[in-house]
């Protein structure tokens, strides 16, 4: 495996750990991403590797919950008090960020965690680079007029 290769690991296991929640399932996910990478014949244009890499990975995660039953919501509610205590808890950032859209949510975590550049997203989500850049600009807007407010 080349040493590139290596570096992209760890940035298509946070972009799991982001999907499902969960690390095991991330490890797993993230190993089958690479498995199937590699094992793949016929593709040879290693310069769109990271974007090759972030499709495969996104199609398991999405398998992941097609396969996984759905589980029954339960009947306790929490306290008030618990509730207050979780809203006090959560940072303001993280907060703002799980108040986005999903799809919105995806593209800051590829773009500031992962530090993905805006091409390879803007491949990911087949659209030009110019409207991914000012599709993050809004999403960025929107966490700012969250702060102020």
């Amino acid at each position: 495996m080349s040493e590139e290769l290596k570096e992209q690991y760890e940035k298509i296991f946070r972009y799991c750990f982001f999907k499902v929640h969960d690390r095991e399932t991330a490890e797993d996910i993230t190993q089958e991403t690479f498995l199937r990478f590699l094992e793949s014949p016929n593709y040879t244009d290693m310069n769109k590797e990271l974007r090759y890499l972030y499709t495969i990975a996104g199609n398991l995660c999405a398998d992941h919950f097609r396969r996984k039953p759905a589980e029954e919501l339960s009947e306790d509610i929490p306290d008030e008090s618990d509730f207050e205590d979780c809203i006090l808890n959560s940072a303001a950032l993280g907060t703002a960020i799980r108040s986005l859209p999903q799809e919105d949510r995806e593209l800051v975590v590829l773009r500031y965690i992962n530090e993905t550049p805006v091409s390879v997203l803007a491949e990911l989500y087949g659209i030009s680079r110019f409207k991914m850049g000012r599709r993050i600009k809004v999403i960025l807007d929107e966490l700012r007029k969250q702060f102020k407010g």
